[in-house]
């Protein structure tokens, strides 16, 4: 009867133990699955933070295409504006002589007393005017800086004269006047600038 009684305990204890085996096993998958689980977190977590980077480097470079975009659109409206503003400049340049015969030959006239010259003198100051007008249409300005402090940017110094009645980078007289279009020098002035004594 002991061998009864102990195969009744001793099956109670197997199914104890089997049970236990079960219970630890299932743990153990759990723990595992867990384990997977919090594997699969991280790994997602880490493409997660690689996408995140990507994006913020294609933004990057998409805000830098749109502003280059716009800076090349800029710098070609620029260039257009010039190219429109300044188109004359050759013209201009290559006109600018004839004024200066004009007024050279005025400049003769009014040397000889001669009231024979009065008809041609009147003809070329009106023919001077009117080029000059002209010119002014299309922002053509001449400089002629007597008495102005010299200005490196428009005026061209030939020469500095002693004088104690001016003050000294003061322009004197002008041997050739300048011209700017559109406040660009075609030519700058050719002056005589005073000194100190």
């Amino acid at each position: 009867m002991t061998e009864e009684q102990a195969k009744p305990e001793d099956q109670v204890e197997k199914a104890k133990a089997v049970e236990e085996a079960a219970v630890v096993e299932e743990t153990q998958e759990t723990a595992v699955e867990t384990n997977a689980a919090e594997d699969s977190l991280v790994e997602l977590q880490n493409e997660l933070t690689r996408a995140q980077e990507e994006l913020s480097r294609a933004q990057d470079q998409a805000l830098r295409a749109v502003a280059e975009a716009q800076n090349v659109k800029r710098r070609a409206q620029q260039d257009v504006e010039k190219a429109h503003k300044f188109a004359l400049d050759k013209f201009v340049e290559s006109l600018l002589p004839v004024v200066d015969s004009l007024e050279n030959g005025l400049k003769s006239v009014e040397v000889s007393d001669s009231s024979e010259h009065d008809a041609m003198r009147e003809g070329m100051e009106l023919t001077l005017k009117l080029f000059v007008d002209t010119l002014a249409k299309f922002n053509v300005e001449q400089v002629n800086p007597v008495g102005e402090p010299l200005d490196p940017n428009f005026h061209q110094a030939m020469t500095m004269v002693p004088n104690p009645d001016m003050e000294p980078n003061t322009v004197m007289d002008v041997i050739q006047k300048g011209y700017t279009l559109n406040g660009r020098v075609v030519r700058p002035a050719m002056v005589v600038v005073a000194k100190a004594a």
